[in-house]
């Protein structure tokens, strides 16, 4: 029996190969943008969440002491400061508190990739529950 000898060799070419690595690159280019700004919101989402949490943390210090003078960050402790203290510091606004009033912002760290969030950037919240931001964006937004 005789062998039949290919006159190809089986593989891709070098034009295939291009075409592919080409296709690969127009995905991620696309892919990757729209990742990074997912987890950037979803960062911006755990803060404004820990954000309440210090609200309601300073709602009970003022049950307890009938001011919100005195009260202290540092004695605060939740899950959330663990999941975000990478992206976000929290801290009284100046001038707060108050025995009235408090403010509490969540600003990003600088050097983290939250940083890049200026259309949020710095959230704050209020006593009176009024949300605020220090970005171009609009408190409705990034408040979600």
């Amino acid at each position: 029996m005789k062998q039949h000898l290919r006159s190809g060799q089986a593989g891709f070419t070098l034009i295939e190969l291009m075409i592919t690595v080409a296709i690969i690159g127009i995905l991620l280019s696309v892919a990757l943008p729209s990742y990074q700004s997912h987890v950037m919101k979803t960062r911006r989402s755990v803060a404004a969440s820990c954000l309440l949490e210090h609200s309601q943390y300073m709602e009970r210090f003022r049950t307890t002491n009938l001011t919100f003078t005195g009260a202290d960050l540092a004695n605060f402790t939740s899950p959330c400061l663990a999941d975000s203290q990478a992206s976000y510091t929290y801290a009284f606004a100046a001038g707060e508190p108050t025995g009235t009033t408090f403010a509490i912002e969540a600003t990003p760290v600088a050097g983290s990739a939250q940083a890049g969030d200026t259309a949020c950037a710095t959230l704050r919240i209020r006593q009176s529950g009024a949300k605020e931001i220090s970005g171009t964006g609009s408190a409705a937004t990034c408040w979600r």
